[in-house]
């Protein structure tokens, strides 16, 4: 099963939130926003005050892990980005592979 990293920051009315309800409620938040598309989040780091927030490794499916980051994104209350990590086997296969891509000319 792929993993992925999670990073995010609050931003506008999401920083105001978190002023609010504090570090707990939303740990508690994304515990159960995970939860909700059947993802087990390992946390690296909890929500804090500083702008980058979270950064986290889960384990759902492709599919979940674009759900979770769009429904994020769309608040625009967090801005999040997902990576998909790959295993030292994943890259190997990777380097074997001979992509046909061509970089754009600026000439």
């Amino acid at each position: 099963m792929p993993k992925y990293l999670v990073q995010a920051n609050y931003v506008g009315d999401g920083l105001k939130g978190l002023l609010k309800e504090g570090g707990s409620s939303r740990r508690d938040a994304i515990d159960k926003l995970f939860e909700s598309v059947g993802a087990r989040w390992r946390r690296s780091t909890t929500p804090s005050a500083t702008p980058t927030s979270s950064s986290s490794r889960m384990r759902p499916t492709t599919v979940s892990a674009a759900a979770l980051s769009l429904a994020v994104n769309a608040s625009g209350a967090v801005a999040a980005e997902v990576t998909v990590l790959l295993t030292a086997e994943e890259v190997d296969a990777a380097v074997k592979k001979t992509p046909g891509y061509r970089a754009p000319s600026v000439t």
